[in-house]
């Protein structure tokens, strides 16, 4: 492979996109370029000054079936700069790997998938739709948009580019963002029982709540967790607080829903009422995305897994902790979804962060020939 697909990662990678920082757009912008240069259909979703999408389409052979690879086009910050060993925002070349922010999470995975439309051998065996999404680090705005204005194919099967190590990602935890918003009574300090401790309702709910949420397991990605991450509540050290606020980062495995986790909360509150019915909360889903599984036995997870076994990679199959734009593109559950990309999930929002272009170039080999069998059953 010539050196195109390596300048191609560096360039989309000295682009700055931190999320809520830098213009997304600009990335966005550059791959629609990049697409329109090879002779691909693209085009750019603005949705305002700092946020877009790009969406091409490549036809194939059977012009019945579309694949979306789907990708994000953000990265989170830097971090401390000190904790680098090279400039974030540059390209660095050493020992086999290419240093900077997103170079694993997931500009590699993006990049690979542009690379690999645009050079492709003759036409893929199935229409393919290039999907690359702002914000995935965040709120999911770009997946959203894409919904809310049509702009996503009516395909079954989405093949999202994350950072699975060349393994098979076939599972991938949810996440919500629960909001507790407790309320009590207050009272002087000196006497607690003529209150109404809203901090104490808050926790003893979440408490119910993590205790629910870790019941479930799952063989690939472990047990389902759940943990306060925020908390403000009251007013003065000598009164009793009458409000409370809490939020809670929840990861939950396949089989867990978070209408369930929220029904657990209510449950919870119902119990305090019955304690004490000055006792009062509500519930809001600051993120919402739920879990996502595809059968080992899949068409594309058998094809998928075909070309990189032939590749010389080991095929294993993998379980994702985090969140992709996934589960907002698939909100009702009725696609099958499949993650790969040339990144280390280690690797994702830690300093020094890097990709092996050895992987990166043989995922762009990969995809190519994927794509000459995507239609199949």
């Amino acid at each position: 492979m010539n050196g195109n697909a390596l300048e191609l990662l560096k360039q989309i990678l000295e682009i700055p996109s931190v999320n809520s920082q830098d213009n997304e757009g600009a990335v966005a912008e550059f791959l629609a370029d990049y697409f329109k240069e090879h002779g691909v259909q693209a085009e750019v979703q603005k949705i305002d000054d700092t946020h877009a999408n790009v969406i091409a389409f490549v036809p194939g052979k059977n012009r019945e079936r579309t694949m979306i690879w789907n990708g994000h086009l953000d990265t989170v910050p830097y971090g401390s700069l000190k904790e680098w060993q090279t400039d974030p925002a540059k390209t660095k070349e050493l020992d086999g790997k290419l240093y900077a922010r997103g170079s694993s999470d997931m500009k590699s995975g993006l990049a690979a998938m542009a690379y690999a439309l645009c050079h492709l051998d003759g036409e893929p065996a199935c229409n393919i739709q290039f999907l690359g999404t702002c914000d995935e680090e965040k709120g999911g705005l770009g997946a959203e948009m894409a919904l809310k204005d049509g702009k996503m194919a009516d395909g079954k099967w989405i093949l999202v580019g994350e950072p699975t190590g060349m393994r098979l990602g076939i599972a991938q935890k949810g996440c919500l963002w629960l909001e507790i918003s407790a309320k009590g009574f207050t009272s002087h300090g000196a006497y607690p029982k003529e209150g109404a401790n809203a901090v104490f309702c808050a926790v003893r709910i979440a408490d119910q709540v993590k205790a629910f949420v870790e019941q479930t397991e799952h063989s690939l990605l472990g047990s389902s967790t759940a943990q306060i991450t925020m908390i403000d509540g009251g007013v003065a050290n000598n009164m009793t607080p009458d409000q409370c606020r809490v939020v809670m980062d929840i990861r939950m495995v396949p089989g867990l829903t978070s209408e369930q986790v929220v029904a657990k909360a209510k449950e919870a509150l119902a119990q305090l009422q019955k304690e004490d019915p000055r006792f009062d909360a509500s519930f809001c889903a600051l993120n919402d995305r739920r879990a996502i599984e595809i059968d080992a036995g899949h068409p594309m997870t058998e094809g998928l897994g075909r070309q990189i076994k032939e590749a010389g990679y080991e095929g294993a199959l993998l379980g994702l902790n985090f969140f992709t734009d996934a589960s907002v593109l698939d909100r009702k559950g009725e696609r099958d979804i499949l993650l790969f990309g040339p990144g280390e999930p280690s690797m994702a929002h830690q300093p020094n962060e890097y990709v092996e272009i050895k992987k990166y170039e043989d995922a762009i080999r990969i995809l190519q020939n994927f794509a000459k069998e995507c239609g199949q059953e």
